[in-house]
């Protein structure tokens, strides 16, 4: 007998996502199971952080918060939750939820995962994690559980945990597994997959859009959607948007299964309706990601105003008094940057837009070098520099940042456990089936525009874009929403071409992904984020923005595009 859809929806896409997600969620419509992602690289630094303050924190308190009103109206209709708002404590999430579901007097059953955190062997990190499969959430809904808690687990896990318990897939069912796995990776980031920092969104009503759900079947297959009458879209372009997203090229590996990108299928099944189907999948790797968050040091900034004429010169007189200062104080910072961000007019109709901004930012293992004495210098300038001095705020003492580094480790090396509502705590089987990952052969392109005329234009009114980090690189995923267009982008942007597009990456290793499937290039750019988004190493430390950079540069576009 064929088991029927599971219903999986997203309330969170992030620690800090909109709070009434949860209830909006519950009451918007029919789901099965809810599903919470609090976790990305930076989170676990600040909740490690938490931990060093309080022992007992190191999980996302704002879930607590969402169950106050929820906890009740879930179990009143059934519906699962699963989050990984554990973080670094889950066995203590648990118990504040058994805690929380005694005083609200509702008889929830509540299990979590254990295994991840791998902190105690790699000395001298604030947290250390492995990324978890979705087989231990699994086990945990097979026992019973209305709540499942997890620490770092990958964010797919969070779907194909709950499938895998439904359907009562193996853990060789590679194929549906990977569909599980593209099906999580819509839903992992909320909104984002219903038009949500979408490029094309002014056609989707984003002033507030629902979250998304997905509608997934014994084969894998599944269809994204949303519930009634909420905002935003689902269409194509949303999902392939997403599916882009800090991703890379035709391999997608997880602890699960490794999911073929270059297989999905994207139709338009109906008004805010995806169906995503032949996706293949293979054996995961033998290892799993581990994210590895260490204290980087102390940095400090100050922004130097620029207003008016001889921007230039005024920038190299205030360079050249804070190198002085460092001379002869002795006391250099170990990372010294200067960025001028050109944000002036000529003849400005005002102030602001007739300023340009100045940025200096140090770095050190000792925070006296980039504190107090660094501020002082700053400000002591402040009436013997260039003219029409100031600066944004006053500069402060210096505060610790951030370094994130992946590493890896056997799957048979992390013990991972599933501790069931009743407490019994059972382990959860290493892969027995991997592979490793070998590049994928580049697919043919399709056959080029036949020549005609040309206008220079930007390049994002024939493509969407999507960007975001992994660590100290990003990614760009550029799609395009017609035939047509595919056949100019796929020749027209070639690495070379976009390093020219994007100066930043000239120096860096770049590497280009196609996927015909999806009309879609990704680009990797090594490097370009530093040590990490903690780490701020530029202006945009998350590369969330790279993409509309790129859609707003200017190309030779074919006009029949236009």
């Amino acid at each position: 007998m064929t088991a029927a859809p599971l219903r999986v929806g997203n309330f969170s896409g992030f620690y800090g996502d909109r709070f009434s997600a949860l209830r909006e969620m519950l009451d918007g419509g029919e789901v099965d199971v809810l599903t919470g992602d609090y976790l990305a690289e930076l989170t676990m630094l600040i909740l490690a952080r938490d931990r060093l303050k309080d022992p007992s924190a190191g999980y996302a308190r704002t879930f607590l918060r969402q169950l106050e009103d929820t906890l009740g109206r879930a179990h009143d209709k059934g519906v699962r939750i699963v989050t990984n708002a554990g973080g670094l404590n889950p066995a203590g999430l648990a118990d504040a939820i058994r805690e929380l579901a005694g005083r609200l007097g509702v008889p929830v059953r509540v299990a979590h995962v254990e295994g991840d955190d791998l902190t105690a062997r790699h000395p001298g990190s604030l947290a250390a994690h492995a990324y978890l499969g979705g087989f231990g959430i699994a086990a945990c809904l097979r026992a019973g559980a209305d709540v499942v808690v997890t620490g770092r687990v990958t964010d797919a896990a969070l779907v194909t945990g709950p499938a895998a318990a439904h359907f009562g897939w193996k853990p060789t069912d590679h194929d549906r597994l990977a569909g599980a796995v593209v099906a999580g990776h819509v839903l992992e980031c909320g909104a984002q997959a219903t038009g949500g920092n979408y490029a094309f969104f002014a056609e989707g009503g984003a002033t507030r859009p629902g979250f998304p759900l997905a509608e997934l079947h014994e084969d894998g297959s599944s269809v994204i959607t949303k519930h009634p009458g909420t905002g935003g879209l689902v269409d194509v372009g949303t999902v392939s948007a997403q599916l882009l997203y800090e991703t890379a090229g035709a391999r997608y590996a997880g602890p699960d299964a490794t999911a073929r990108l270059d297989t999905v299928r994207l139709t338009q099944a109906g008004p805010d309706r995806v169906r995503i189907d032949g996706v293949r999948g293979e054996a995961p790797p033998p290892d799993l990601k581990v994210g590895v968050n260490r204290l980087g040091g102390f940095r400090n900034e100050v922004v130097f105003v620029l207003t008016g004429l001889e921007i230039p010169s005024k920038a190299a007189l205030v360079r050249n008094q804070m190198r002085a200062y460092f001379a002869e104080s002795g006391a250099r910072p170990a990372e010294v940057g200067w960025d001028l961000a050109r944000t002036d007019r000529p003849d400005a109709s005002t102030q602001e837009t007739a300023s340009a901004l100045l940025r200096l930012v140090v770095r050190d293992p000792d925070p006296e070098k980039v504190g107090r004495a660094l501020s002082g210098a700053a400000v002591e300038l402040a009436l013997s520099s260039y003219p029409g001095f100031h600066v944004l705020a006053p500069p402060g003492k210096g505060t610790p940042y951030g370094v994130f580094e992946a590493a890896r480790v056997a799957q048979d090396a992390v013990e991972h456990v599933a501790v069931l509502p009743d407490g019994r705590r059972v382990p959860v089987p290493a892969a027995q089936d991997t592979a490793v990952l070998h590049p994928v052969p580049e697919p043919p392109l399709p056959e080029p525009l036949p020549p005609g005329p040309v206008r220079r234009a930007p390049l994002g009114l024939v493509a969407g874009a999507r960007s975001g980090d992994k660590g100290g690189d990003a990614n760009v995923g550029v799609w395009a929403r017609t035939d047509d267009a595919w056949r100019w982008l796929a020749h027209e942007l070639t690495v070379e071409r976009f390093r020219k597009l994007i100066p930043e990456a000239r120096t860096l290793p770049v590497t280009r992904h196609t996927l015909p499937n999806l009309r879609a290039l990704n680009f990797v750019v090594e490097g370009i984020l530093g040590a990490g988004v903690a780490a701020q190493a530029r202006f945009d430390p998350q590369a969330k923005a790279l993409g509309e950079w790129l859609r707003s540069r200017h190309a030779d576009i074919p006009e029949v595009l236009l």
